[in-house]
């Protein structure tokens, strides 16, 4: 989903648009409403002022209650984004970045205290897990963030520290962008004049789906453990 700044209007609402769709995913909130959700990237860039206009219930543009309601997800990075995430009114933060340690955000060692926060204050937290991180096909400056695969441990270890909060969600990046290299779409050894594409060698170009699904399965379990 796009989300645009509130200094200009879209000329055709994703809601009026798509809302009614089978697909256009909802989630239920905690007063039991059936809204769409959206993670908005780089959220920090509008101050919470501006955000706090649409998004708290008394705020003078407020969309709260309205056919253009919604469970809006702020990114979080660094810490005291955590403060202007709940004053400008969204719904819960989550970490998006699959390099472990590359923000506050997106360190794991950090989730605990953020869960907590995120509990205190009524909102959600969403870490974001991913199955490894390279980008320096297009930013040949960072390789000190790639974060190396090792045949799924990686993701498996983001994953475990992401169900060790606790969390009711838990976001994935990504599926398919392979330029930053965090796909877990099924992947087979490909090289172009300009490219050299990573597969899953030695295990099969379906690892990460399989993994992505044992996973879910657990996750469900763990929830159901958690609710008793």
């Amino acid at each position: 989903m796009t989300w645009y700044p509130p200094s200009w209007t879209p000329p055709i609402s994703t809601t009026s648009r798509y809302g009614s769709h089978g697909a256009f995913y909802r989630y239920k909130n905690s007063m039991g409403k059936s809204l769409p959700l959206f993670y908005i990237y780089d959220s920090y860039l509008t101050s919470p002022e501006a955000w706090a206009h649409l998004l708290t219930p008394n705020g003078p543009h407020s969309i709260r209650n309205t056919l253009y309601d919604g469970v809006f997800i702020a990114l979080l990075v660094e810490e005291g984004h955590t403060h202007d995430i709940l004053a400008a009114g969204f719904d819960g933060m989550y970490t998006y970045f699959a390099s472990n340690g590359f923000s506050f955000g997106s360190s794991h060692q950090n989730w605990k205290a953020v869960k907590n926060f995120c509990d205190a204050n009524n909102l959600m937290f969403i870490p974001s897990v991913g199955p490894g991180y390279i980008d320096t096909s297009i930013r040949p400056w960072n390789n000190h963030n790639t974060r190396n695969r090792v045949n799924g441990k990686y993701y498996e270890t983001a994953l475990q520290a992401a169900l060790t909060v606790r969390p009711e969600i838990v976001s994935i990046t990504s599926f398919n962008e392979w330029h930053e290299g965090t796909q877990i779409e099924k992947a087979i050894p490909k090289k172009t004049p300009t490219r050299l594409y990573l597969d899953y060698l030695p295990h099969q170009p379906s690892l990460y789906l399989e993994l992505t699904r044992r996973w879910a399965e657990h996750f469900i379990k763990e929830k159901e453990q958690w609710l008793m």
